[in-house]
């Protein structure tokens, strides 16, 4: 990086002597210097050249000193700009008033062409840390605005809208993310497949950020196109697990729970991929986690066999699906909101499935306060009406 470097001083000796002392970085292009003979000439200077990074500047001077140039530079709103203030030695009454205004250090005359140049690279030296924290900085704003805006488009991707199907009186769903991070790598989904069958699913990307984000997108969509073709759950899962598994993207795999639920029987079809069990809420409040397929996580094998099996909801009954955020959300001191916190958090007779869904989310929070959200938090609750 070639500094450039503004020398304001009325003698013209000076040009030549700093030109013969820093010949060398010169010629490497380390140094560039400038020369302005007054305080009124090295204002031009900086208004039509915004890359100066350092100013050496005498304080007695024709036109306009100094001291008075130290205040004309503050006008200039370039707090990158550095100034090296030489006075004469035993001065320190304009020395200590060059450093009210900002300057950097001095130098004292006689001139040190040594001192001179410890200064020079010290200032220098600074400069260019301030520089990289700044650069680092708008990198870093940069990053977070590009992350809001896969936050944004993330978001996007989940439905929002409730409730969700206004027109059917059979049921009601809800679901919620709340991302740990800007991006987060659970995912939930649902949609019809006919005018009787309701899909829905739940999932957890290994990993966090962005590539666990990335992954979601993948699955969620390779989910659904794959659902809408109206494949029993088992079937479906296989499909989407081969494709997963062939993209074979930096070894992530996703616990995934897909059912289909029929709101005129009241029975759901379902698979479970390595995900948490959801919990069968009853008509009088019981919750018991339904039963696990005994599949593993989308995404590992390639040859992974799927099952389906079945559990029927009957009018005032639903089910509650969740991700491990829930449980493993931890309070100061440690300790897990567990399966037995959740499952009293459950106990409660199903009306309408956001106020389930909302009152676990609400008890895991009040349960961690105020530390830190660690993991991503998702929820899903279906109700036969």
């Amino acid at each position: 990086m070639c500094a450039k470097i503004l020398v304001v001083d009325d003698e013209p000796d000076l040009e030549v002597l700093i030109r013969q002392m820093f010949r060398q970085k010169i010629r490497d292009k380390q140094y560039d210097f400038l020369f302005a003979n007054n305080g009124v000439e090295a204002l031009e200077r900086l208004h039509d050249d915004q890359n100066i990074d350092l100013v050496l500047t005498d304080i007695n001077m024709p036109e306009m000193d100094g001291l008075t140039l130290l205040t004309k530079m503050n006008e200039l709103n370039n707090p990158l700009l550095r100034a090296v203030i030489v006075s004469a030695y035993g001065d320190m009454t304009n020395i200590r008033t060059a450093m009210n205004r900002g300057a950097f250090d001095f130098v004292v005359k006689p001139i040190d062409l040594s001192d001179l140049e410890i200064t020079i690279n010290k200032s220098l030296e600074d400069l260019f840390k301030l520089k990289e924290a700044i650069q680092s900085r708008d990198q870093l704003i940069a990053l977070h605005q590009e992350l809001d805006i896969a936050r944004t488009i993330q978001m996007s991707m989940l439905p929002v809208k409730f409730p969700a199907y206004p027109d059917y009186k059979e049921f009601d769903i809800y679901a919620e993310m709340i991302p740990a991070k800007e991006v987060g790598g659970d995912f939930y989904d649902f949609f019809l497949i006919d005018k009787n069958h309701l899909g829905f699913a739940i999932g957890d990307v290994s990993g966090k950020g962005i590539p666990a984000a990335l992954f979601m997108a993948v699955c969620k969509t390779v989910l659904k196109t794959t659902a809408l073709k109206g494949l029993p759950p088992d079937e479906c899962l296989q499909q989407v697990n081969l494709i997963l598994h062939l993209e074979c993207i930096a070894s992530m795999f996703v616990t995934l729970f897909y059912g289909i639920f029929d709101f005129f029987t009241g029975e759901v079809s379902y698979c479970n991929g390595g995900h948490l069990p959801p919990c069968r809420i009853d008509k009088n409040g019981s919750v018991t986690p339904i039963e696990t397929t005994g599949n593993i996580a989308l995404g590992v094998l390639a040859d992974a066999v799927y099952a389906t099996k079945t559990v029927s909801l009957g009018p005032g009954e639903g089910l509650f699906l969740y991700t491990d955020g829930i449980t493993e959300a931890m309070n100061k001191d440690y300790l897990e909101f567990g399966e037995d916190r959740l499952l009293h958090s459950l106990k409660v007779p199903m009306k309408n499935a956001k106020v389930v869904a909302q009152r676990v989310i609400d008890d895991v929070k009040t349960f961690a306060a105020d530390l830190a959200q660690s993991d991503d938090l998702t929820v899903m609750a279906l109700y036969h009406k």
